[in-house]
């Protein structure tokens, strides 16, 4: 496996102080290319690691699987190699090779085909109607509830777990809680935002976890389309970030019952959708439906 981090040489200039030279960690950054039946299906920049659960994240949130049997092996390509000290030649971790069981679906193009801009709001309401119906899991039937300070607590709880950020400030994090017992049951970094909540969503689908329900799934940055996207697909119920969503985001949300918070932080956050499955222990909140921004 690669390393998780590397270190460089570099120049530090403040204004008033002289310049100094000194060694900084760095966040490893490189390809991995996942592949089905012998044959390329993608290929993603990510931060070397748990990368059998990245793997199967990508498959869940693409349709191609929904249950850990359908993932039946992944091993790294002999292949797959670079020059190392002395010209010998060693294994990149860099190509992965997954076969697929009875039940796994043939990769499907339409979850892939997002405009390149985000303001097509005619292929955004493509990408919602072609998701509801390629999803085996739904959320919005989930009648989980939180407090508000539950939620409040969360992103402390995953910076606590971020042991590469802390010496890079360089890598995303999501996590996955246990909503009726508070239990954080996993939390990954990656240079990613999508191959983050990939690898914990791949980890719950490798545990027999889906549908996710009963959970909230915490992320370090803002909330994309992408991102709503891979938690309606695993049943996820509440997602919460400590930044703001994207307008799509929310529309997804919306649309699939999901309870999406943003800007948790500190002693407020925001609820862009499904507002009923979080309780203000101060003033209880009875609304349904969408809450007001």
């Amino acid at each position: 496996m690669g390393r998780i981090t590397d270190r460089r040489r570099v120049t530090r200039i403040r204004r008033g102080r002289a310049p100094d030279t000194r060694a900084d960690v760095l966040t490893v950054e490189e390809p991995l290319e996942i592949r089905l039946a012998g044959a390329p299906l993608t290929v993603t920049m990510r931060t070397p690691g748990h990368d059998v659960e990245l793997a199967a994240g990508f498959l869940l949130a693409e349709g191609v699987i929904d249950a850990a049997e359908q993932f039946v092996t992944a091993r790294y390509c002999a292949g797959a190699v670079a020059s190392g000290p002395g010209g010998t030649e060693q294994n990149t971790y860099n190509v992965l090779e997954v076969a697929l069981g009875p039940g796994a679906r043939p990769p499907a193009t339409a979850l892939r085909n997002f405009a390149t801009t985000s303001s097509c709001g005619v292929c955004g309401t493509a990408q919602i109607e072609a998701l509801e119906s390629a999803s085996s899991f739904d959320p919005a039937d989930d009648d989980v509830r939180v407090g508000a300070d539950f939620l409040l607590e969360l992103p402390e709880r995953l910076r606590e777990r971020q042991e590469v950020f802390a010496r890079t400030g360089g890598l995303h994090a999501a996590a996955l809680f246990d909503a009726d017992s508070g239990e954080l049951l996993v939390a990954r970094e990656d240079v990613g935002r999508h191959n983050a909540v990939d690898k914990v969503l791949g980890w719950a689908c490798l545990q027999g976890r889906l549908p996710v329900r009963r959970s909230v799934m915490q992320v370090s940055g803002r909330t994309s389309f992408e991102l709503v996207q891979k938690a309606a697909m695993a049943g996820v119920p509440i997602l919460s970030a400590v930044s703001a969503p994207s307008s799509l985001a929310v529309d997804l949300a919306a649309a699939r019952g999901l309870t999406l918070a943003g800007f948790v932080r500190g002693d407020s956050l925001v609820l862009y959708s499904r507002p009923d499955r979080v309780i203000d222990e101060e003033h209880r909140n009875t609304d349904d439906g969408e809450g007001e921004t």
